[in-house]
């Protein structure tokens, strides 16, 4: 598979998309107004303690006060006569977990940390015997603020290169689960401990999937420069302001020099930059850490918009509606809410052709490789239900469970998916860091205020006729009701609902005039006594 990397930059925003084979499948913005906050590390105060909860609210110096929930703090020394056995298996366990995320993208490891001094460790696992209101604690973002929740939060502090994930105070040296080949990931743990023995480096390692078959040289220059970066954000610890409720101790880099760090790898043909200031930048950078891309990047210079040329714009225009239509005539339809996400699956204007078990696995099957594109398109996450049409054999059932597990296998977000359920729906789950591409663009519908339907015309007329009734019970003075509201449903009161006007204008025993408010929303209307 052939990539591109094209990197739009403007005075208000940056934007990276990932062409595959010349098809989008997945844009990064970063508005220079609000930029991420994943990785980056911060000296903040914890404001609010939660026992309930198990966790606490730190102030980072944002609009709203971050989470951080007890398992996201550093593991607790274990008994010494804790059973060995089971300390070996849970040591297992944990450290799956941790190869498994190493390379997602927005992601930062969960390590065992012990360079916050405010933290205490004991034995006691309560968040209330860890932490108390006023203190002050090191932590790093894990996950953006999303909607009304806080940026989510660890102590756990990582840093990622372009090949390494350093663990200040892990001594754990792992390896990227999609690194497979036995003799490689030996190679690498063997290499990376002989290194950090070399440049006497205290913590630990995890080699990310870019680290397969990288020369042991390439490694010691990623692990010389993630130990003075440790360095120096030590050193920007001490030098912090008592007085300061939360300070910046680290920023992660900036989306046009984290996409080079972590999406460019060897099947990147090239990266294309329109703008020359960040042009020589990524350069520069590319020339430091990733010099084999360090020719394929291509300064842009013609006068189409480089979006446009590569039909990005429209691409991202149409992964903000509902409906996704399918070459085959099929479609999907893809509503995000709140506590999930659904994906219906239509076979439309297909028809098939030798039998509807055949046009239903067909459209089926194409569906899987559309979903997989949409979830890393839209940046969709949490949980995700798929309602694909009802197949009747189960060998047809297999294969579209394949197909998706296929595709997903190439989305850097961690996913989980399980079997056809007995309604027929697939249930899954994409990890989460960021806003999905509809929370970054969109707001709430101010007419439905996010609901996504209004009420009809005849609706807003039939309430407006019994406020009218209320108000003649509450009120005797008024002689005259006049109707403001939307055009549609003043012209549904002057046309179709005329004879209901003219029959309660009798029975009050009042007249009724209206007023057209081109402002007002079709939900809006107000009623004046005159």
């Amino acid at each position: 598979m052939s990539e591109e990397l094209l990197i739009n930059i403007s005075p208000m925003e940056s934007r990276v998309a990932v062409l595959d084979n010349g098809v989008l499948g997945e844009i990064y913005i970063e508005r220079h107004h609000k930029l991420g906050l994943v990785g980056n590390i911060y000296l903040g105060t914890v404001v609010r303690v939660l026992p309930g909860m198990q966790a606490a609210f730190v102030d980072i110096g944002q609009s709203r006060t971050a989470f951080l929930h007890v398992n996201d703090m550093q593991r607790e020394p274990r008994p010494v006569n804790e059973d060995k056995h089971k300390t070996s298996e849970n040591t297992a366990n944990e450290r799956s977990i941790i190869e498994a995320s190493a390379d997602d993208l927005a992601v930062t490891p969960p390590v065992v940390s012990a360079q916050s001094t405010e933290v205490v460790a004991v034995s006691k696992t309560l968040i209330q015997h860890r932490l108390h209101e006023g203190q002050r604690i090191l932590v790093q973002v894990t996950k953006d603020q999303l909607g009304s929740k806080g940026a989510r939060l660890t102590t756990n502090i990582s840093l990622p290169s372009r090949y390494l994930v350093y663990l200040p105070s892990s001594d754990h040296i792992g390896i990227s689960q999609r690194i497979d080949g036995i003799d490689e990931r030996t190679r690498l743990k063997t290499e990376l401990a002989s290194l950090m023995q070399t440049v006497n480096l205290k913590g630990g390692l995890i080699a990310r999937t870019a680290a397969e078959r990288v020369p042991v040289d390439k490694l010691e220059e990623d692990i010389y420069y993630l130990l003075q970066l440790w360095r120096t954000i030590c050193a920007r610890r001490q030098e912090t302001r008592p007085n300061q409720s939360s300070e910046l101790i680290y920023q992660e880099l900036s989306l046009p020099l984290r996409s080079i760090r972590d999406l460019v790898h060897a099947d990147t043909e090239k990266v294309v930059i329109d703008n020359a200031q960040i042009y020589e930048q990524v350069r520069y950078f590319a020339k430091e850490f990733v010099p084999f891309i360090y020719d394929r990047i291509v300064h842009y210079t013609a006068e189409p918009s480089l979006f446009d040329v590569h039909r990005v714009e429209d691409d991202l225009r149409d992964a903000l509606k509902r409906r996704v239509d399918l070459k085959s005539g099929g479609y999907l339809i893809i509503d995000q809410t709140e506590a999930m996400t659904t994906i219906d699956v239509n076979t439309g204007s297909f028809v098939g052709g030798r039998s509807l078990e055949d046009t239903v696995y067909k459209t089926n099957l194409e569906a899987t490789h559309a979903i997989a594109r949409q979830l890393r398109l839209r940046n969709l996450g949490g949980i995700i239900i798929l309602d694909f049409i009802d197949m009747l054999e189960q060998q047809h059932k297999d294969d579209i469970l394949e197909s998706l597990q296929a595709q997903l296998a190439q989305d850097y977000a961690k996913t989980k998916i399980t079997q056809v359920s007995e309604l027929g729906l697939v249930e899954m789950t994409r990890k989460r860091t960021r806003e999905s591409l509809g929370q970054q663009l969109c707001e709430p519908c101010s007419t439905c205020q996010g609901r996504g339907f209004v009420k009809t015309a005849e609706t807003v007329c039939f309430e407006i006729f019994r406020e009218i009734m209320r108000c003649a019970r509450t009120y005797n003075s008024p002689k005259k009701f006049t109707v403001v509201a939307h055009a549609a449903v003043i012209d549904l009161l002057l046309t179709s609902e005329s004879d209901t006007v003219a029959e309660l204008e009798y029975l009050l025993g009042r007249v009724i005039t209206f007023d057209v408010e081109n402002l007002y929303t079709q939900e809006q209307y107000d009623i004046v006594l005159d």
